[in-house]
């Protein structure tokens, strides 16, 4: 799987068991809701300081993204 693909993944399990919408993580990132779309579709790759801004709304570290990001491409 291609690390974007991973994180995509991770992004849109982690926002649903959040139980946030694609426009509130958006809006409280400062992001626009189809750069989220984007990223879970695996079609963009997140910046570290958006990586940064994402882990803070879900209340998740920012290593953790990446952890359950590498663990999803080994699968």
């Amino acid at each position: 799987m291609r690390p974007e693909d991973a994180f995509g993944k991770v992004l849109r399990d982690l926002r649903v068991k959040s139980g946030l919408s694609q426009e509130k993580l958006a809006l409280e990132a400062n992001l626009d809701r189809t750069f989220i779309s984007l990223l879970e579709r695996g079609l963009r790759q997140p910046s570290l300081v958006t990586i940064l801004e994402i882990s803070k709304i879900l209340k998740v570290p920012a290593a953790h993204l990446v952890e359950l990001a590498e663990a999803e491409m080994k699968k």
